[in-house]
């Protein structure tokens, strides 16, 4: 189970962790934790569950990835006409949840949700491959779709609109940010006595403390 921790160098997963080790700025601490699922080639680190609620109350919750991590927020991009994005058109508050089971960690994150300057959204827009483009266009996200032939029609077709130019950023596509008011920090332990730390932001502060397991 933890035989990639130990390949990384690391002490015993099962030493934990103390509130010392922490970094006061959670955005540090997320930084230094994300650099090492990296560093040890994890699968898709990146890969985060986005949880939003209905404007009927029901949860919702679906894998997203992180395309931008600093003191602002947690970036990521999605269609503007999709479920997620009309849940937070109503309800502009949501989770994030990280677990990387080879590190046995997980962070989770809650707070606003704001969208990312247009800007912003062109040049990632614009930095994806062209097939991911087009299929921006194409596609009538979280909308029914008869067939699969459907979806591939309406794909070629923006192949057709698009040939020889540049595929601009549709206007309902584009990224959204995070900004956390918690930060919740878990490492696993032996006998299920899990190091839990959770930062809270209050009057421009963080805060830290420890969570029972």
């Amino acid at each position: 189970m933890y035989w990639i921790a130990r390949l990384a160098g690391l002490p015993a997963i099962w030493n934990g962790i103390d509130q010392k080790d922490l970094d006061p700025d959670p955005f540090n601490q997320f930084d230094a934790w994300y650099r090492l699922a990296r560093r040890v080639r994890l699968p898709m680190p990146n890969a985060m569950t986005l949880s939003t609620v209905s404007p009927d109350g029901q949860p919702a919750g679906r894998v997203v990835l992180l395309k931008q991590a600093d003191k602002s927020g947690f970036v990521f991009y999605t269609n503007y006409q999709s479920n997620k994005a009309r849940d937070l058109a109503i309800n502009p508050k949501a989770a994030l949840t990280f677990y990387w089971p080879g590190l046995e960690r997980q962070v989770r994150l809650a707070g606003r949700v704001e969208e990312a300057e247009e800007a912003e959204s062109d040049a990632y827009f614009a930095s994806r491959p062209r097939g991911s483009r087009l299929g921006a266009w194409a596609s009538r996200q979280s909308q029914p779709v008869p067939d699969r032939r459907t979806l591939e029609a309406a794909y070629a077709e923006q192949e057709k609109i698009y040939t020889h130019v540049e595929v601009p950023r549709p206007p309902f596509w584009g990224g959204y940010r995070l900004v956390p008011e918690r930060m919740e920090f878990w490492q696993g332990r032996a006998f299920r006595l899990h190091d839990r730390f959770l930062y809270e932001h209050d009057q421009g502060e963080w805060h830290c403390g420890r969570l029972s397991p």
